[in-house]
Formats: structure tokens, sequence, C-alpha cells
């Protein structure tokens, strides 16, 4: 087994993980993280593909590198306005849930007058 078939392996790990977390997990929070680890398997699994074709002779492809860190760059953007609207859900509603995952929804806004 060599090293672009590991990371390739553990790439689809990671996938499979965050898929499950995704699938499983009502929470909103964990259903960001779950899609964070699916991003990082494909990040990695794209690496371990620009690695192969590298380490195949082809010479080195600076647009694979690009690629990763443009999507890196928008991951991390994406997952910065969730978490600002996970954020916001709270304050308004007084809790991170969804309104159809909860059964019985919060009396009391946070902010509202008493």
């Amino acid at each position: 087994m060599n090293t672009a078939t590991l990371f390739g392996l553990c790439a689809s790990a990671l996938i499979g993980m965050g898929v499950y977390g995704l699938l499983t997990n009502p929470q909103p929070l964990r259903k960001i993280i779950a899609l964070n680890i699916i991003g990082s398997g494909i990040f990695l699994l794209f690496g371990a593909i620009a690695y192969r074709g590298a380490g195949a002779g082809m010479g080195s492809d600076p647009v694979p590198q690009a690629l990763l860190i443009t999507g890196i760059v928008v991951a991390f953007s994406a997952t910065a306005l969730a978490i600002a609207l996970l954020l916001r859900l709270y304050e308004v509603t007084g809790s991170v849930s969804l309104a159809s995952d909860e059964a019985n929804p919060p009396d009391h806004k946070p902010g509202a007058p008493e």
C-alpha cells in the first residue's frame, strides 16, 4: 500500500463519517461540523489524487494546489456564515434547534420584554 492509497482510504473514511453524522444528528451545529468533516475528506482525496498524478511522473501541476487553497477558504467562509446564522437563531428564539426539531418551543425569547 502506497501513500496515495492510504490518503485515499483516510479521505473515504472521513467522508463516510461526515455523511453518517449529517444524516443522524438533528442539531444544526452538529450538521455544520459534519459538513466540515465531509469537506476535509474531499480536500484530502483531491490532494491524494493530485499527489498520485505528480508521483506518476506527469510533473507537478499547481492547479490542484490552487483549487485546494480556494476550497479551504470558501469552506471556512461558509462555516463562519452558518455559525453566525445559528447564533442569530439563538438570539431570536433562545434555542439552537429548529422549530420542527423540538417538541416544546421556548416561551421566553431572549431580548424580549417581560
